[in-house]
């Protein structure tokens, strides 16, 4: 298969790490959304990829999935694709946001409306939807703290 730049995947993993996301995730978007834990942004045709991992930001290939994963193909043009791809390299020297998660988490577990985080740190799902804002993609909450529920929701409701 050829693989976009600007698309990407919704990956779902069975770990402890995972099953934590996935009971936060439940406590506000339905099943079919919540089933989705990590999500990591195309940038070449070849399956190449930008994710945040517990590392920090890194350029990984499709192929460690295995297939457990869904493909999400965006509306977008070419140039936006590009500046999309050219957005999440830029990041590849950031942390990963622990900060960011813990304050993603309090607004799950409670309903909260309010964020706090650090530059240059980034979650899973937070870098692919600052990464999409560069299409014409209008998020109904602050980017850095959407969790792969609010992108597969956002996305048609993509289910497993």
């Amino acid at each position: 298969m050829i693989y976009k730049p600007g698309d990407f995947v919704l990956v779902h993993g069975d770990g402890f790490f995972d099953k934590i996301i996935q009971f936060g995730q439940g406590l506000r978007f339905p099943k079919q959304d919540a089933y989705f834990n990590h999500v990591a942004l195309v940038i070449t045709p070849d399956g190449d990829l930008i994710e945040a991992l517990a590392a920090g930001v890194k350029q990984t290939h499709l192929s460690k999935y295995n297939n457990r994963f869904k493909y999400v193909a965006i509306s977008a043009s070419d140039q936006d694709r590009e500046e999309v791809a050219l957005f999440a390299k830029s990041r590849l020297s950031d942390g990963y946001g622990w900060t960011t998660i813990v304050s993603t988490a309090i607004c799950l577990l409670f309903g909260l409306k309010f964020s706090f985080g650090f530059d240059s740190e980034d979650i899973c799902s937070g870098l692919v939807a600052r990464s999409l804002e560069r299409t014409a993609a209008i998020f109904p909450r602050d980017s850095r703290h959407m969790t792969p529920a609010d992108l597969a929701a956002y996305y048609d409701n993509i289910t497993p």
